[in-house]
């Protein structure tokens, strides 16, 4: 039951009919008996800035932002955290007490924490690390993966310029392979990563060559929508250690959901059933 003193909070994007972020954030108010509100706010291109301008003075607590609104809320941020800065794309506003949008970025955070969750045994730092994808999310992988200490980071985009606008945006021990070079790039590596979205329900599958990927080598994928995508299923095949996607939906929301709300979240396998449906 809301009261007046309610705080709220949204996810803002043009569709968001889609997102699972209200599940996921209604799930956690209820949990910790939250006065608040989590809303889905679904915003036309040409409407963004104004409506994101407009959320102290509505009263909301913050938002997160969607596609295709990330790069507006960086721009229309008053304060932006050094992991927004580096990405140039923010996904999570938080209104300041004197009215300010402070703007974060708060991907790589999730896709690091998916991984300590799910593989806890993975030790990132070891080796080099192998990235599919040059846009938004592959970017804040690439930042992540290099500031949590990986000693190389090896990046395959079909369109190849791309990949290469990206390492010398992000500096650092980024190598760009060809996109049909995969298996050199794999070579010693301990991680695959996929942030393309093929393979996602309604896009084209993601063809690559997984013949004779190192069983020790952990596979991840961004995407969600399958579950299980059929790149996760080949390497669970081949005796791969896999992480899902959905984990990194989860964990991103986390500091959002502490900054609005005042609790810090936790993400367990109950979070899952319910974000997915099946509580």
């Amino acid at each position: 039951m809301m009261t007046g003193k309610a705080r709220v909070a949204a996810v803002i994007g043009w569709p968001v009919s889609h997102s699972r972020s209200p599940r996921l954030h209604g799930t956690w108010l209820e949990r910790h008996g939250i006065d608040g509100a989590y809303v889905p706010l679904a915003v036309r291109p040409e409407d963004a800035e104004a409506a994101l301008r407009a959320l102290p003075r509505l009263g909301f607590a913050g938002a997160n932002v969607t596609v295709p609104h990330k790069e507006t809320a960086f721009a229309v941020a008053d304060i932006l955290t050094e992991r927004a800065r580096r990405m140039g794309a923010v996904n999570t506003l938080v209104v300041q007490p004197d009215g300010r949008l402070l703007g974060d970025n708060t991907d790589g955070f999730g896709f690091l924490e998916n991984l300590r969750q799910g593989c806890p045994a993975f030790d990132l730092p070891a080796r080099p690390a192998v990235v599919l994808g040059a846009g938004g999310a592959a970017r804040g992988v690439v930042a992540a993966l290099l500031e949590a200490g990986c000693p190389e980071v090896r990046l395959l985009n079909r369109t190849e310029a791309r990949a290469q606008a990206l390492a010398q945006d992000l500096g650092g021990l980024v190598r760009v392979f060809p996109w049909t070079a995969l298996p050199q790039a794999l070579e010693g590596a301990g991680l695959l990563a996929n942030a393309t979205s093929l393979g996602m329900q309604g896009q084209p599958p993601l063809a690559v060559d997984l013949a004779g990927l190192d069983r020790s080598v952990l596979v991840t994928d961004l995407v969600y929508v399958p579950l299980e995508t059929d790149l996760l299923a080949r390497a669970r095949a081949n005796g791969n250690p896999v992480v899902d996607g959905l984990g990194m939906l989860l964990h991103q929301a986390r500091p959002g959901f502490e900054a609005w709300f005042g609790v810090a979240p936790t993400v367990d396998e109950a979070l899952r059933r319910a974000v997915l449906g099946e509580a």
